[in-house]
C-alpha cells in the first residue's frame, strides 16, 4: 500500500441555483488576458444539453480519456505512433467554433457617436480577428434550456431514454452542472502530452502545466475527456484550472468555492492507495469503475491507515486534516457524491451530489417504494451522467437525501420522529443529523478543510511580522 494525498471537491447539485457566481472570480483572476478570452476554467452548464465545448461528453467524437484493450489501459486517441504521425494535425481537437469565437463590442461608440435621431447600435466583433461576426454559439448558449430543442438530440446522457419525450413541455427537466478540471488520479491529459509539460503534484494531486516545457502540441486538450485543458492562441501554450494552488497552500479554498452563494461546494483532503490506481481504472466495465474508485479511497479514521500514512512520511497535521475533511464523508462514508462520467477511466476527483426534483407523476405517498422513480429528473439520465449507467448508487444517494428532508421535517415541523424513512434509506438518526449539519448548516471551516504547512519558530515570515500566515490547521 502506497498512501498519498489528494485534494478533492464535492458539489451539491441539489443546491446549485445556476447563478454563475463561481465562474466570475475564476475568470477575472486566471483568464483575463489576451489569448484566454474563450477559456472558462470553471463554467456552469444547464443540463440537458451538449455543453461547452459542444458534445464534450461524446468520446466517439473527441476520443478523450482511456479505453481498455486486451486488459490494459490505452489512450482513446492513440499512443506515441499515432501522435507522431498526426503531430502537425490533431484530428480529435475541438475547433474554436465548438467552444465559441470570443467577441466583444465597441462600447465607446455608444458615447462618442455623432448626434442623431436614433440610438446608436454596436455590432459584435471577434476578439480573435477584430472583424464583425454573426453570433452562433457561446459558453452559456444553452443556459436555462435555451436552444435545447435543437441541441437536445446531441446529449449522450439520454442513452436508453426517448429524448423527444423529455423535450416536451410537460416532461422537460433541468438542473445546473458546474464544471472544472477534475484533477484526476489517472489523468489522460498528462499521459497525452508529448513534451511532459503536464504533471500531477506529488504532495496534493493538483494537475498543472509547466509553461516552460509546453510546446503547444495540444494533445492534452484532446486527451482530456472533460475538455478542461485549453490552448492559449497568443502564447502558444496550454492552460488549465490550477485548483487555486497559491490560495490552497495558504489554507484558503478555491475562488469558485469561496464565492459560491449557494454554499454547494466542499473542499478537502483524501488519502488513497496509489498502488491500486491502475487496478481501479482497468475495471472490466464502466459500471465497475465507480465501486473500484471508492475502494482505493482510505478511511482517515482507521488506525491502521493512520499508522501506515505516518510511516510513509505524511505529516500529522495532514492526516488530521484528512480526518476532518467533509469530502470523505460525502463521497464514501455516506455515498452521497458520485464521480462525473467514471467510464472515461481517469478517476476524477471532483464529485457531485445528484439533485432531487419534484415528483412528475401522482403517487399516493412520498414514501411509496417507487417514489424515486417518479422524480422529474430521470434516474437513468443521472446514472448516465454520474455512474456509467448504473442506477443503484444514484437511487441510494437520492433516497438518503430525501430521507434527510423527511426526517428533519417530521422532527422540526410535525414535532414527531419518523424513523421509518431512515430504515428504508439504511441510515441512522445520528448520521442524518450529521448529514443535515454538513449539507444545510455547515460553517466555512467545516466545508473547507485545507491544511497549511506547520509554522516553525525561526520561520522567516514570522520574523517579517507576518504575511497572512496563521497557525497550522
Amino acid at each position: 500500500m502506497k498512501i498519498k494525498t489528494q485534494y478533492a471537491m464535492v458539489l451539491n447539485l441539489d443546491k446549485c441555483i445556476g447563478c454563475h457566481t463561481c465562474s466570475i472570480p475564476c475568470k477575472n483572476v486566471w483568464t483575463n488576458r489576451k489569448g484566454a478570452e474563450y477559456m472558462w476554467f470553471n463554467n456552469v452548464e444547464s443540463k440537458p444539453g451538449v455543453g461547452y465545448p459542444q458534445k464534450w461528453e461524446n468520446q466517439d467524437v473527441h476520443r478523450g480519456g482511456w479505453r481498455l484493450k486486451g486488459g490494459r489501459l490505452k489512450l482513446k486517441a492513440g499512443g506515441r505512433l499515432h501522435k507522431g504521425i498526426n503531430i502537425f494535425h490533431n484530428p480529435d481537437l475541438p475547433t474554436i467554433d465548438e467552444y465559441y469565437e470570443p467577441w466583444s463590442y465597441e462600447y465607446a461608440k455608444l458615447v462618442n457617436s455623432r448626434r442623431q435621431r436614433h440610438q446608436p447600435s454596436i455590432r459584435p466583433r471577434s476578439q480573435l480577428t477584430g472583424e464583425p461576426i454573426h453570433l452562433r454559439w457561446g459558453p452559456n448558449w444553452e443556459d436555462d434550456l435555451a436552444g435545447l430543442g435543437e441541441t437536445g438530440a446531441g446529449d449522450i446522457n439520454f442513452k436508453n431514454l426517448e429524448y423527444t419525450t423529455y423535450l416536451q413541455f410537460r416532461h422537460v427537466f433541468m438542473f445546473w452542472l458546474p464544471r472544472l478540471c477534475e484533477h484526476c488520479l489517472n489523468p489522460a491529459c498528462v499521459a497525452s502530452c508529448p513534451s511532459g509539460a503536464l504533471y500531477k503534484r506529488e504532495e496534493d494531486g493538483i494537475v498543472l502545466v509547466d509553461q516552460e516545457r509546453c510546446r503547444g502540441w495540444r494533445y492534452c486538450v484532446s486527451g482530456c475527456p472533460y475538455k478542461k485543458v485549453y490552448f492559449n492562441w497568443k502564447t502558444g501554450r496550454a492552460e488549465k484550472c490550477i485548483f487555486c494552488y497559491p490560495r490552497v497552500e495558504a489554507g484558503l479554498t478555491t475562488l469558485c468555492a469561496h464565492s459560491c452563494v449557494g454554499r454547494i461546494r466542499y473542499v478537502g483532503l483524501l488519502l488513497y492507495d496509489a498502488d491500486r490506481i491502475s487496478e481501479a481504472a482497468s475495471a472490466a466495465s464502466g459500471c465497475e469503475i465507480y465501486p473500484a474508485h471508492l475502494d482505493i479511497l482510505l478511511d482517515p479514521d482507521d488506525p491502521a491507515v493512520r499508522e501506515t500514512a505516518a510511516a510513509a512520511g505524511l505529516p500529522a497535521h495532514i492526516i488530521a486534516a484528512a480526518a476532518r475533511s467533509p469530502v470523505y464523508k460525502l463521497i464514501k462514508a455516506w455515498a452521497l457524491a458520485l464521480p462525473l462520467h467514471p467510464e472515461f477511466r481517469t478517476l476524477p476527483m471532483v464529485w457531485y451530489i445528484p439533485p432531487l426534483s419534484p415528483v412528475s407523476q401522482h403517487v399516493e405517498s412520498s414514501q411509496a417504494p417507487d417514489f424515486i422513480d417518479h422524480l422529474r429528473i430521470p434516474i437513468t439520465y443521472l446514472a448516465n451522467l454520474l455512474t456509467a449507467g448504473e442506477e443503484a448508487p444514484v437511487r441510494q444517494a437520492l433516497k438518503r437525501l430525501s430521507a434527510v428532508r423527511q426526517y428533519m421535517r417530521s422532527q422540526r415541523v410535525e414535532n414527531r420522529i419518523d424513523a421509518q424513512v431512515l430504515d428504508k434509506a439504511g441510515i441512522s438518526s445520528d448520521t442524518v443529523e450529521k448529514m443535515y449539519r454538513l449539507l444545510a448548516l455547515a460553517r466555512l471551516e467545516e466545508r473547507f478543510v485545507l491544511p497549511t504547512a506547520p509554522i516553525q519558530d525561526d520561520d522567516i515570515f514570522i520574523r517579517q511580522g507576518g504575511c497572512g500566515y496563521g497557525g497550522s490547521v
